[in-house]
């Protein structure tokens, strides 16, 4: 990433839950691909997918061994995020906290910038 700052950071919990996803894919994967999507009440929700590969415009970070690809058109909306990886009794997931964003709709499935 040549001396620019990370569009995001990521949790030791988030890296080792992003190796054991893409360990136990049965086709490797690059990478895991974080973006953006138009959906939900509040406008936006955060989209997770595996990446067979780096796609031309992508931002690529190596995070402890962890690839992680940035679609291009979600860097706007999510610079200076924190990607991190929670369990509880109830539930297990990727948490994001992101600074830019104005609102979040009640279900906590999108938000807003």
């Amino acid at each position: 990433m040549s001396g620019r700052p990370s569009p995001i950071t990521v949790t030791p919990a988030a890296v080792t839950r992003i190796k054991a996803i893409l360990a136990g894919r049965a086709n490797p994967a690059a990478g895991l691909r974080i973006g953006v999507s138009s959906r939900g009440c509040s406008g936006l929700s955060y989209t997770l997918d595996f990446a067979d590969a780096r796609e031309a415009a992508d931002e690529v970070m190596d995070v402890d061994g962890a690839t992680i690809f940035i679609d291009p058109k979600a860097t706007m909306f999510i610079f200076g995020t924190e990607m991190d990886y929670q369990e509880s009794q109830m539930q297990s997931g990727f948490v994001f906290r992101n600074p830019n964003e104005k609102g979040r709709c009640g279900c906590g499935e999108s938000f807003h910038v």
